[in-house]
């Protein structure tokens, strides 16, 4: 084969598998890392264990990789479409199979050998066109060029469709037939031409989704399914309180259950130290069942250190979040378009209410866990997740191990809505296995899940909006106090306070004139550090406009209106509204959009 272009860290390899299957992947290299005559032979056939993008097998099944995470976003199946597409097969051909997280360590900085495979890749489906493309791209060239050498034509004259190469005399190839000679065919000088989309058989159209099958028949595998021979089953105790600690335990009574092997003390994270993913102080029970360390753990007897936190309720942080909205005092301006002021003093009416946003839990369908295996020299983690680079950091750091050494695979995940973004569990289970020198299977329960998880923020929101004579919304207001996100996790320090709460350029921004956002600095601050796993600092946030037809959270709030005079107000100013008549213009707002601004209606989700 030519010399590749070493001008990217990553580039495309072809090789010839067991059996002759041809293998198409990407490598990682850095310049200097080989002189350029190097033979790229001489990387080593490995392809197969790593799992390459393209394999064509000898009975003409395309087998392809999925390099992104699936926790049901669908990266399963549309990012293998991008390869398929550009090989010119049938769909019905392909076979898609999860690929392992892959990082390649150069030496230098490590690299990820398969780009980005987070579970935000659907996200990136422009951004991983062309590469995923190019190898699908690549490999359809080979096999063209192995056919034109068969037939002794030109290969500008040969074409491709449904897994073969078809000769201008109607002759074909399967590609399986070929994947040999294209092995040892020189891979491409300059890149090769994609598709036409007005060619695309596969983007655009219905798809059959890759693993549909597995799914419907119980067979698709996830995170909670893996297994590992010798491998204890492990469930954990956790302090219920932020920064506790443990007191005392006795396992007496948790080590006579039948099956239980080991008890595990899990140390509190070192305040201050840096984020290691490890959440809380805890008791882990390993046992050879599921059952039986479910019932260890029942018999545990245990006492908690509560830490600083122990009189802090949701309560409590709701009614300092209130007293924050009604003194305003020590606000920050974060926006101002207009003048709400006078929009107020020339409105004939003012539609207001509040809202309550409890704590959140994202409670996927598949609680979180993790299998880990360490060796001396290697680990072993099978998990469902969402941010496999993370993960494989943390174990690095918790084992002392190179992350090169750090085997992960993926498995599908039972949804994540940002739950498995956070590697609490991944840390658990080093920890444990670390400790018993065995191999640990981690169980989160749904309890679990619900009692320990880095929940959404609380907080309150107080909305109004203006209208005028012709019942046009002509400013809007949103007020809200609530927890930030940024608490106790260094990767999100440097967002401000207010992030995922309420953003100052989503909706309704730009909509209308009038619009400010300020956020309260005052005593209300302080008197909102309330709730374990929450340090709150209360934010003020004034909104403009509700647009015809969109009804989003940040627009609508979320919750139930609060009782009271504003309430009654809102009702008899929608009453009035109906009695008079007039109909919105289409840049006005429908009444339902008032109804359920003022609480009257169904509150959005």
């Amino acid at each position: 084969m030519s010399a590749v272009d070493r001008s990217r860290r990553r580039f495309l390899t072809i090789a010839l598998g067991a059996g002759g299957a041809l293998l198409v992947g990407f490598r990682d290299a850095a310049a200097a890392q080989f002189p350029e005559d190097f033979p790229t032979e001489l990387l080593g056939d490995d392809l197969t264990a790593l799992g390459p993008f393209v394999r064509i097998e000898r009975d003409n099944r395309i087998v392809i990789g999925a390099p992104g995470c699936e926790v049901g976003q669908g990266v399963m199946t549309s990012l293998p479409m991008l390869i398929a597409e550009e090989l010119d097969v049938d769909w019905r051909q392909v076979r898609v199979l999860q690929l392992p997280y892959g990082y390649a360590d150069d030496g230098a900085a490590g690299s990820d050998r398969y780009g980005p495979q987070g579970g935000d890749r659907l996200g990136r489906v422009d951004e991983d066109r062309e590469d995923l493309r190019r190898a699908g791209a690549t490999a359809r060239a080979l096999l063209v060029a192995a056919a034109a050498q068969e037939w002794r034509l030109d290969a500008a004259t040969l074409r491709t469709e449904a897994g073969q190469v078809v000769a201008p005399d109607g002759r074909r190839l399967t590609y399986a037939a070929l994947a040999r000679s294209a092995a040892a065919q020189a891979t491409p000088g300059a890149p090769v031409p994609l598709k036409d989309p007005a060619r695309y058989a596969i983007i655009g159209r219905p798809t059959r989704i890759a693993d549909a099958r597995e799914l419907v028949t119980g067979r698709a595998r996830y995170g909670s399914d893996a297994y590992r021979a010798g491998a204890l089953i492990a469930v954990v105790l956790r302090c219920p309180y932020r920064d506790g600690s443990l007191d005392g335990h006795d396992d007496t009574e948790a080590r006579k259950v039948p099956g239980v092997r080991e008890i595990v003390v899990l140390e509190p994270p070192p305040a201050g130290a840096p984020w290691d993913g490890h959440q809380a102080a805890g008791v882990a029970v390993l046992a050879d069942t599921t059952w039986a360390a479910l019932q260890g753990r029942a018999r545990l007897g245990v006492t908690w250190k509560p830490g600083p936190w122990q009189d802090e309720s949701s309560a409590a942080l709701t009614a300092a979040a209130h007293a924050a909205l009604d003194s305003g005092e020590g606000a920050l301006e974060l926006r101002r378009d207009g003048d709400l002021e006078r929009a107020r003093r020339q409105a004939l009416r003012l539609i207001e209410a509040r809202y309550e946003m409890p704590f959140l839990a994202h409670a996927v369908d598949e609680p979180p866990g993790a299998l880990v295996e360490l060796k001396q020299d290697r680990a072993l983690l099978i998990a469902s997740l969402e941010n496999p680079d993370e993960a494989s950091a943390i174990v690095s750091r918790l084992t002392g191990l190179p992350r090169s050494a750090v085997e992960i695979r993926l498995t599908r995940a039972g949804g994540s809505y940002g739950r498995r973004l956070r590697n609490d569990f991944v840390a658990e289970a080093v920890l444990i296995a670390k400790a018993a020198g065995k191999p640990v299977k981690l169980v989160w329960t749904r309890e679990d899940d619900l009692r320990h998880d880095g929940y959404r923020p609380l907080g309150v929101h107080q909305l109004a909006a203006t209208l005028d004579r012709r019942a046009r919304v002509t400013g809007w207001s949103h007020r809200c106090a609530a927890t930030p996100r940024n608490d106790g996790d260094p990767r999100l320090a440097d967002r401000p306070a207010w992030a995922g709460c309420l953003e100052p350029d989503s909706f309704p921004a730009g909509l209308v004139e009038h619009f400010e956002k300020d956020f309260p600095t005052g005593s209300g601050r302080s008197a909102a550090r309330r709730l374990p796993g929450r340090r709150a600092q209360l934010q003020r946030v004034r909104r403009a406009v509700l647009h015809r037809r969109d009804r989003g959270g940040d627009a609508a709030g979320c919750g139930q209106a609060a009782p009271g005079p504003a309430r009654r107000a809102a009702r008899t100013a929608v009453r009035r509204r109906r009695r008079s008549g007039v109909r919105h213009r289409a840049h006005g707002a429908r009444a339902a959009d008032l109804r359920d601004a003022a609480g009257l209606g169904r509150a959005a989700q």
